[in-house]
């Protein structure tokens, strides 16, 4: 993200909770500046994983839009299918790893999207 000068700030959780907190703490306290406007999510954290997450985002209710792309090692058309719940929140299901051309194509959608 950094190599493709997407954003300013990148923010780095190692699990679910974490993440959660963080999110639920920038909304109460900072500006909505400070919110972010894309979560890159992995569905195999440890103590809250992202199926969690997004459980509990959902329930948080967030001020602005956030975009959020699954990113995951499952191949698992359950779990697919089950991003697919998520449609209000989740707007892509990425296998990973993530090539460069890949993230730049992520990027482009969101910026063209974002100018709409």
């Amino acid at each position: 993200m950094e190599r493709a000068s997407f954003c300013d700030e990148v923010l780095v959780y190692t699990n679910g909770k974490e993440a959660i907190d963080a999110l639920t703490l920038l909304m109460q306290t900072g500006p909505l500046t400070a919110i972010p406007d894309i979560i890159f999510l992995d569905l195999n954290m440890p103590i809250m994983d992202g199926w969690g997450f997004l459980d509990e985002f959902i329930l948080i209710k967030p001020q602005k839009a956030i975009v959020i792309y699954i990113v995951t090692s499952s191949v698992s058309s359950a779990d697919r299918k089950r991003a697919l719940g998520y449609s209000e929140t989740v707007k892509d299901y990425v296998i990973k790893p993530i090539s460069p051309i890949r993230m730049n194509e992520i990027f482009e959608k969101y910026k063209k999207e974002e100018a709409q």
